[in-house]
């Protein structure tokens, strides 16, 4: 009876965890900009893959498995989310910007410092990179205009 119980908490665990992981991997497709689609991997994905864990945990046959299932929880828990604010971060530093819908960014204006000329080693970005690109590029130490999704 008990083993019955335990199997149907993995198999609803497992079922709700692929449906927060279908959600993911749709907000990944529908969302607007890097931020909300990074939101959606970190948050869903992270419970998603967490409740199919766990509910390997459950019935897997050792416990060396289980400790496994476990350790990996919270390793998603730990460093999912940290990464994607960390990411997401680094894209704001880096210019990406917010969908024009947002209601509110609380991020302040970043003030970046312009490059030296001489600073460019060519890889994207730098101001030698910029200059290539026909004479469209944005003055050094601006922020790279990102088209949005579907533009050509």
């Amino acid at each position: 009876m008990a083993g019955a119980i335990i199997l149907i908490l993995a198999a609803l665990l497992s079922l709700t965890g692929s449906i927060f992981v279908a959600i993911a991997a749709i907000g990944l497709l529908r969302l607007p900009d890097l931020y909300t689609r990074m939101h959606a991997a970190s948050k869903a994905g992270t419970v998603g893959s967490g409740m199919m864990l766990i509910a390997l945990a459950l019935v897997s046959a050792g416990s060396a498995e289980a400790l496994r299932a476990i350790a990996a929880v919270l390793f998603f828990i730990l460093t999912a989310p940290i990464s994607a604010h960390l990411l997401a971060k680094a894209a704001h530093a880096a210019g990406y910007r917010l969908w024009p819908g947002s209601v509110l960014n609380e991020m302040p204006a970043l003030d970046v410092a312009p490059m030296p000329p001489d600073a460019g080693d060519g890889m994207v970005g730098s101001p030698d990179a910029q200059e290539s690109d026909g004479g469209a590029a944005a003055p050094h130490g601006a922020p790279p205009q990102i088209a949005p999704r579907g533009a050509a």
